[in-house]
């Protein structure tokens, strides 16, 4: 994903440095490769953000509900296991901010992992909340009430906010450069379009 970002953000920027040509036979070639790279631009963002905002139900997969019982809203993140014994974390996912006595659900492809881990912050850095969670039966879906500040395991939860870490910095990282891709969509966007 982020390598055809990274492409995308390279394209129009050269598609801005070729919108300079304006005669000759080059002109056309020019024209033409914009085009193709706005089109290109505009259906992969329509195309990611739909898949981003549908719902995430996956074949086959674990249904996990955490509900807060807490009196402060959580900020939830879940951590999918691929080798419990080796701690190796394959997916990290943002379940959201709960506010208390309401619920999120979450689904968890469980094909390769027997483990899971719920990690609850309050405020941006305090990791109030870890548990870990054993799948012995992938058909029955999850139900997992938050009702008091714990951590299972300190070495565990230390793993867990690194991973947490990680997977933001990845998404503050990724938010920059579609930040940068919409600029320069619009900016060659106005620049095809105008009229003289």
């Amino acid at each position: 994903m982020v390598f055809v970002i990274l492409l995308i953000f390279w394209a129009l920027f050269f598609s801005l440095i070729l919108s300079k040509i304006k005669k000759g036979k080059g002109a056309e070639w020019a024209k033409l490769f914009r085009i193709i790279t706005l089109v290109f631009s505009i259906s992969f963002f329509t195309y990611w953000f739909i898949k981003k905002s549908a719902m995430g139900i996956v074949k086959d997969s674990l249904a996990l509900q955490v509900i807060n019982k807490l009196p402060q809203p959580l900020d939830f993140y879940v951590i999918n296991l691929n080798d419990p014994d080796a701690n190796k974390a394959i997916e990290t996912k943002h379940i959201g901010k709960i506010r208390p006595e309401y619920y999120r659900i979450e689904y968890l492809k469980m094909e390769k992992s027997n483990e899971y881990w719920i990690v609850g912050y309050l405020g941006k850095k305090n990791l109030v909340y870890f548990t870990q969670h054993s799948v012995p039966n992938k058909n029955i879906d999850q139900i997992i009430e938050v009702q008091n500040y714990i951590n299972q395991s300190v070495k565990l939860s230390d793993i867990a906010k690194k991973q947490v870490e990680a997977y933001n910095y990845e998404n503050i990282k990724q938010g920059i450069w579609v930040t940068l891709d919409f600029l320069l969509l619009f900016l060659n966007l106005v620049l095809l379009i105008r009229r003289k």
